[in-house]
């Protein structure tokens, strides 16, 4: 770690342009007598001013190889920049205010993650000013990583319940992963100018997703759509639950490619650490939901590994359990399926897919699949009419768009043929 920091000094001095942080090493800070410390009863003196006012001396001491002698017997190689300069960066290592100032200016400058190392090093130096806790978190929000800025953020307030922008800052975190009563406990103890918009918003927030539990329960997915959307633009952008909520109502409304990119725009944390944060429960449902997701984009195998996961955490939930189900037989349906495909078995091919489609109708993946095998077998009318079914959940699928163009062209063809022959 000293190391690390040492060359980050170092690099922060040649792109700054300045002489006051130096790379402090054994190399450089070993100089004459006690390794480098002032020379005792002269005020301002430097270890190497008795060699400065002698320098016939000094010539006398320096090894033939160029290196110069130490009082302790070490050889080491003679210093480059004023020793004064060399004190101060032994100081910029254990001063933590000087780290948290550089902290500071790397996230300024968008260097978030060597704020987050400068910031470390400031609370491993001193772990009981609560503002490096609090930078720190802010420059790992910036990161993303929001479940870990709220940890340091809970930090600086447990040091100083009375730290305003702590409060404030903890207080915007949890309004945007959605836990809306968090949010308002800590906007309420802090004395920003925006505490009363930033409230407001947390309360938006939570009766938002208050209408869109009521919604779902009876299958409303056009209010739950409008609630979670609003919801996140109230500012539960990073709301696993809010996006889930989104992502299941686009699904229900055969808008797949939207649901998909509603989860893939969402930051995925840990199992562990959401399970931690936001309850076993409500993880679970978040699980399930994007399982549901692959299984409509076709990512059959993560499907089943996430649907799996969302049964261990919540096993007595059976609407995870027949998702779970529904996951493993379209699987096992695709690839049973590609596999006769690959033999030029399309009939049996056609009917592999078929039972995949039997569990999940609009499926864009088995309805494109089972295309190919009509194409092969010369049904094209059937073809057309399967990609037209992929296409209405899915617009942006180009193969069935492709397969579809294909499969006109035969048909004008076929039809064009007939009526030269008669």
């Amino acid at each position: 770690m000293a190391e690390e920091l040492d060359k980050m000094i170092h690099d922060h001095q040649k792109v700054k342009g300045t002489v006051q942080l130096v790379r402090a090493t054994s190399g450089n800070m070993m100089l004459h007598r006690n390794l480098g410390n002032l020379n005792a009863g002269v005020p301002g003196a430097s270890a190497r001013n008795s060699l400065d006012r002698n320098p016939k001396a000094a010539n006398e001491r320096k090894a033939t190889n160029g290196y110069a002698f130490s009082g302790l017997g070490n050889i080491v190689k003679e210093a480059k920049a004023p020793p004064a300069e060399l004190c101060r960066a032994l100081s910029h290592r254990t001063d933590p205010e000087k780290l948290k100032e550089m902290g500071n200016e790397e996230y300024r400058e968008g260097h978030y993650a060597e704020a987050v190392a400068l910031y470390d090093q400031a609370i491993m130096v001193d772990p009981t000013r609560p503002a490096y806790w609090s930078n720190k978190a802010a420059a790992l929000a910036a990161l993303g990583r929001l479940i870990e800025a709220v940890g340091d953020c809970r930090e600086a307030v447990r040091i100083d319940p009375s730290y305003n922008r702590a409060h404030h800052r903890l207080g915007g975190l949890y309004l945007r992963l959605g836990e809306a009563d968090k949010a308002i406990h800590h906007l309420k103890q802090s004395a920003n100018d925006s505490t009363g918009a930033d409230v407001s918003r947390a309360q938006s927030i939570k009766s938002r997703v208050a209408k869109c539990g009521d919604a779902r329960k009876v299958r409303n997915w056009v209010t739950v759509l409008q609630e979670s959307q609003a919801a996140v633009s109230d500012g539960a952008d990073c709301a696993p639950q809010v996006m889930a909520l989104q992502a299941e109502a686009l699904l229900k409304l055969q808008r797949h490619d939207e649901a998909d990119a509603a989860l893939c725009g969402a930051p995925r944390f840990g199992v562990d650490e959401s399970t931690k944060f936001f309850g076993t429960v409500a993880h679970a449902y978040v699980l399930m939901i994007r399982a549901q997701v692959d299984i409509a984009s076709g990512r059959f195998e993560d499907a089943v590994a996430t649907a799996q996961t969302a049964s261990q955490l919540d096993p007595s939930n059976r609407e995870i359990a027949n998702v779970h189900r529904r996951a493993k037989v379209v699987a096992s349906a695709r690839l049973r399926g590609n596999d006769l495909f690959k033999a030029s078995r399309f009939s049996e091919a056609c009917a592999a897919y078929g039972e995949g489609l039997d569990r999940d109708a609009s499926n864009a993946v088995l309805l494109c699949n089972r295309a190919a095998c009509h194409a092969r077998l010369s049904r094209y009318e059937k073809a057309i009419e399967d990609c037209n079914g992929a296409l209405a959940v899915r617009p942006a699928y180009s193969k069935a768009r492709l397969r579809r163009a294909d499969c006109n062209v035969k048909v004008v063809t076929f039809v064009i043929n007939r009526a030269c022959i008669a």
